[in-house]
């Protein structure tokens, strides 16, 4: 099984970057999109709706061009489920979650805590809800992959230019410790499990010119460790200010 999770910073603006159709050419059972920006109604075409998958959307509820997450399904899910159960972002557009009947595999974009003090209190809320309900779903017999923009390192050598600075978006120690915690909680970076090494980067929020991050990943149930089979960060082509993260597993659908 092959999963690709991309933020696209507007999916109709990566769309023209030619993004869908380098996607939709990877031989990926499912396609995790992030920051959609977009109604899905208004949506048309082959270009979005591509023969041979089942597409779910959810959009910002009072501004679809905030937000959004997508989730792209080879094979017809058993269920969809939208959004977490969080009063106060569901309608926000930023979790949504295919089941099938060994593994969950969900959509989530972190909201982002760089404009001011107000949006990195919302960003830990949003964090500590999430690792509550991780918390709850880690020992269900199944196995759960959450494809993200998460705006979080878990260690300064996810950064290129860090050294020893909290001051880089996702860097400081409550966001470093929150993701510290999940991962010595039954949670893995998947991305990690075959390629530990630094210099992996998925994004750049300030252009080429500066460093990069590796804040975008695919985190995995620890049931689902020995079950990584590849890894692959696409940084060929330039979609967005993020870069995709391909990642196979050795499970059936």
């Amino acid at each position: 099984m092959r999963v690709i999770s991309l933020v696209t910073e507007g999916i109709e603006r990566a769309a023209e970057a030619g993004c869908l159709e380098w996607l939709f050419a990877q031989d990926a059972d499912i396609i995790c999109l992030q920051d959609t920006r977009c109604a899905e109604h208004t949506l048309k075409g082959d270009a979005f709706f591509p023969d041979g998958y089942h597409p779910y959307f959810l959009d910002h509820y009072d501004n679809p061009r905030r937000n959004g997450v997508a989730i792209y399904c080879r094979t017809l899910p058993k269920a969809i489920i939208w959004g977490l159960g969080f009063g106060d972002f569901d309608a926000q557009g930023l979790y949504i979650q295919a089941d099938y009947e060994q593994v969950s595999v969900g959509s989530v974009l972190v909201p982002s805590g760089r404009a001011d003090p107000q949006a990195m209190e919302t960003k830990l809320h949003f964090l500590s809800q999430l690792s509550g309900h991780l918390a709850k779903v880690r020992n269900k017999r199944r196995g759960y992959i959450l494809c993200g923009g998460w705006e979080l390192m878990a260690y300064h050598a996810d950064a290129e230019d860090a050294g020893n600075s909290t001051s880089l978006p996702g860097l400081s120690a409550t966001e470093r410790g929150w993701l510290l915690d999940l991962y010595d909680s039954g949670y893995t970076d998947a991305f990690k499990v075959i390629d530990s090494e630094p210099g992996a980067y998925t994004w750049w929020p300030d252009g080429d010119e500066a460093g990069g991050l590796r804040a975008d990943t695919q985190i995995i149930s620890d049931l689902l460790v020995d079950r990584v089979s590849a890894v692959k960060i696409y940084d060929e082509e330039a979609f967005s200010h993020h870069a995709p993260v391909v990642i196979d597993y050795d499970i059936p659908l």
